[in-house]
């Protein structure tokens, strides 16, 4: 072979080679990054549940007698004290002794029942001006930057429940007093049946609202007590969801909740109460939960959930944990890793160093389906590593195909 073949062979074996090499050296991983960066955190529980009055009224039959079809539909508004239903009474029941007696008992344990709402209206009056008294101190302090803004909406909050826990008392108080007069006018019914059956007994709204569901439409002869129709505020409307009991500790009374997924934008809403009894309840898959029902009330203008009716179904966040201000990152860059030769196991990320992963441990106050809140570890804007797969290794060389955008 002359030169210029030796020359040829030797540059096609380099060419040769560089191609194997380029072929089989190791390729840069691709992966998706976030960025550490400060905001809000929040934390809580999620469950579904479903809407129902505070209260809802069942108007009954203040006698036997025979009933007048009910022209009343289902939604239409009633105001207090307007007659929803006309009874005739028979006169053989309402001339006999025994119904005089118990028509006189009613009367008197519907005027107690009075007594006890008027009380319970005083009671609400004293609650009312302690939470004000409250609110203006705090206001106060706050002008002086003594108080949280946190503690100052609660105090807010606690004024405007004890304001509702008012008007609750005093529609109860109300609801009693015509309660008195139906017994009162089912009195006169037994002790003089002949004018009553000649104009008949006019039953009344013990509230104003909305007609749920009507019982009984059709005329009929109908015994004492027989239902009649359903009425409700559909102001009063509140949210009950049935939490794990475990989920239940965390969520404690005047804790805030974003209410979701009922057809409109988020609600806000306020743990009420939560009832101190729990159930037993058989999940789909057939396994016994143990569960406590959490009350909430919607905390937001009426006319932002005026579409929401009764036994709707939303989700509902229980906000256990709120933190303004701290480092977070996407709490699927987030993985455990072992504590040298201990039994724990740590938390780990993998931070983006020019084309490097590099393994960094860091310190978690809390996270929840999205975020993770850092306590140390990581510098704000570092790009942290998400979903990492098996290939993504400390000092494997990584190329950032995709960042995942901002909470």
């Amino acid at each position: 072979m002359t030169r210029k073949h030796w020359i040829y062979a030797l540059a096609g074996t380099a060419a040769l080679l560089a191609i194997f090499a380029w072929a089989f050296a190791p390729r840069p991983v691709e992966v998706e990054t976030g960025t550490a960066q400060l905001g809000r955190f929040e934390a809580g529980v999620e469950e579904d549940g479903k809407t129902r009055l505070r209260d809802n009224y069942v108007v009954s039959a203040p006698l036997a007698g025979l009933l007048a079809r009910i022209t009343l539909k289902e939604g239409d508004r009633v105001e207090a004290g307007a007659s929803v239903a006309m009874i005739r009474p028979a006169y053989a029941p309402l001339q006999d002794e025994r119904t005089l007696r118990e028509q006189q008992a009613r009367l008197a344990m519907t005027r107690a029942q009075v007594d006890r709402v008027n009380a319970r209206v005083e009671a609400a009056q004293v609650a009312l001006r302690r939470a004000r008294n409250d609110l203006a101190r705090s206001e106060m302090l706050a002008g002086q930057g003594f108080v949280a803004a946190s503690r100052l909406d609660g105090e807010r909050l606690a004024a405007l429940a004890a304001q509702k826990e008012l008007d609750a008392a005093k529609a109860e108080r109300d609801i009693a007093g015509h309660e008195v007069e139906q017994a009162r006018a089912a009195l006169m019914a037994v002790s003089n049946p002949t004018s009553v059956s000649e104009r008949g007994l006019a039953v009344r709204a013990p509230v104003g609202g909305k007609v749920l569901r009507v019982v009984q439409a059709s005329e009929a002869v109908v015994p004492f007590g027989t239902p009649l129709l359903e009425l409700g505020d559909l102001s009063t409307l509140e949210v009950v969801a049935e939490l794990l009991t475990a989920d239940a500790l965390q969520a404690q009374a005047g804790s805030p909740v974003v209410i979701t997924r009922w057809g409109g934008a988020p609600l806000a809403g306020r743990v009420r109460r939560v009832e101190p009894a729990a159930f037993t309840k058989i999940s789909a898959l057939g396994v016994e939960e143990q569960r406590v029902r959490v009350l909430i009330d919607i905390a937001s203008p009426p006319d932002t959930w005026r579409a929401l009716g009764v036994g709707y179904r939303v989700n509902v966040r229980i906000v256990t944990l709120a933190q303004d201000r701290v480092l977070k990152i996407p709490v699927s860059a987030v993985f455990p890793v072992p504590q040298g030769n201990q039994q724990g196991r740590g938390m780990a990320v993998y931070v983006v160093d020019g084309d490097r992963a590099r393994l960094t441990p860091v310190e978690l106050g809390a996270r929840n389906d999205a975020e993770a809140w850092v306590r140390a570890g990581l510098a704000q804007g570092a790009r942290v590593i998400i979903y990492p797969g098996a290939q993504v290794a400390d000092g494997v060389r990584v190329k950032v195909r995709s960042t995942a955008p901002a909470r």
